[in-house]
């Protein structure tokens, strides 16, 4: 997370496309993208997005600021900052990101590239109510 005089990034705005979606196509945004459900094209998104528990997605390339997965992706993903995969997350396809985590219980098929990490940039620090929420998360 790059330094802001101590103030927590927030999520402006979140979508969320739910359980029952069925999405085939373009999908394009700028803020933040909770996907619950099933999607099938191509992400071209200047905001964050969430794959949760039981979704699934194949796409051709996904393009966003961060990508947090718990459920399932499919396809060649860049992330202008980070790459979070989660406890029963199953990803195929290449990463290339700044940060990269994969967490124990992870099911990844594919290459990983690091791209550039700004010198403003924290990789080991993170505040507790973001740890504590993704903690909370991987509990449901």
């Amino acid at each position: 997370m790059a330094k802001n005089n101590g103030k927590k990034k927030s999520i402006n705005k979140l979508v969320v496309l739910g359980t029952g979606t069925d999405f085939n196509g373009l999908l394009r945004f700028t803020e933040s993208l909770c996907i619950k459900g099933k999607f099938k094209g191509s992400i071209q998104a200047m905001g964050d997005l969430i794959v949760d528990k039981g979704a699934f997605v194949e796409a051709e390339s996904i393009s966003v600021t961060s990508l947090l997965v718990y459920g399932t992706v499919i396809g060649t993903v860049r992330a202008t900052d980070k790459i979070d995969l989660f406890p029963g997350a199953e990803v195929k396809g290449d990463l290339t990101a700044s940060r990269l985590r994969i967490a124990d219980g992870v099911l990844f098929e594919g290459q990983c590239s690091m791209t550039g990490i700004s010198k403003d940039v924290e990789i080991f620090s993170r505040p507790t109510e973001e740890i504590k929420a993704e903690l909370q998360r991987t509990g449901d």
